[in-house]
């Protein structure tokens, strides 16, 4: 690799990403990944995204250089993406992890694109509550499936500190081999849910696209909430629509913060 690395940083809800555009030397850059992403080490953000043009797909890393199946939020800057640099329609479907996600844009006005977003169809599986012990205390949670794994927890404090608790042992439990996402939830009302968010590969998180329809899902499949749901995350809101057909549609924004150039020599730790 011998050409500065170009990449755009987004932001979505807080939740923040690099976004570099294919072709890239991947050799290069995905062992850089963990670097790229540190906050004091690197440029910061909560994972790195491969956008290829031409196919309009996405690839998701983790700040550890794990790779992702999907993310709500990282979905929103791709389409954020190819609008603003790629000249995208109103309507386009934006593939992850082998499935085509449809995008549709409200609005674009500067460098923020409103879209929404065809999250996937939700499923439990399975029925009814799981319990599970941790070092911190046992846990009652419904789990749930959106591509990737999430954790719903019922019955705590909705609370940063609590998720910085519990977040690490429920993500790494003997009951998920591969990890999972968590997430501590509550309904206030039939419209609202409110949740901290602990994210497989990245931790604390201020907001999670799928993360915020895992939510709505759990708290749709135990009647405490309506088909339309406010998802109210540290980092601000998401709108979730359940429609005829079971999916779920994610409405909300994503932001381009800047461009930056990384020299070659710099990607080596």
């Amino acid at each position: 690799m011998t050409e500065p690395l170009a990449l755009t940083k987004y932001q979505a809800l807080g939740n923040d990403y690099l976004v570099l555009d294919l072709p890239a030397d991947l050799g290069a850059v995905l062992p850089a990944v963990p670097r790229l992403c540190s906050r004091h080490l690197g440029l910061g953000a909560d994972g790195l995204l491969l956008f290829d043009a031409e196919r309009l797909a996405i690839r998701i890393f983790n700040p550890d250089g794990s790779e992702a199946e999907k993310s709500g939020n990282g979905l929103r800057i791709g389409a954020c993406h190819a609008v603003l640099d790629h000249g995208a329609p109103e309507e386009f479907e934006l593939a992850a992890g082998g499935r085509a996600h449809p995008v549709r844009v409200l609005e674009a006005a500067g460098p923020e694109v409103v879209s929404e977003l065809d999250i996937g169809t939700p499923s439990l599986p399975v029925a009814g509550w799981v319990e599970l012990d941790t070092p911190v205390g046992p846990a009652r949670c419904r789990l749930v499936e959106l591509g990737n794994p999430h954790c719903v927890v019922f019955g705590e404090p909705v609370t940063e500190e609590r998720c910085r608790e519990l977040g690490p042992h429920l993500e790494r439990h003997p009951r998920f081999p591969n990890r999972t996402n968590v997430q501590l939830a509550e309904a206030p009302d039939r419209s609202l849910a409110r949740a901290e968010i602990w994210e497989r590969g990245a931790g604390y998180t201020l907001a999670s696209g799928t993360s915020a329809a895992a939510v709505a899902a759990a708290c749709m499949d135990l009647d405490l909430v309506g088909p339309e749901v406010r998802v109210r995350m540290p980092g601000g809101t998401l709108q979730l629509r359940r429609n005829g057909a079971g999916h779920l549609l994610q409405t909300g924004p994503a932001r381009r913060v800047y461009r930056a150039e990384v020299a070659p020599e710099d990607l080596e730790g």
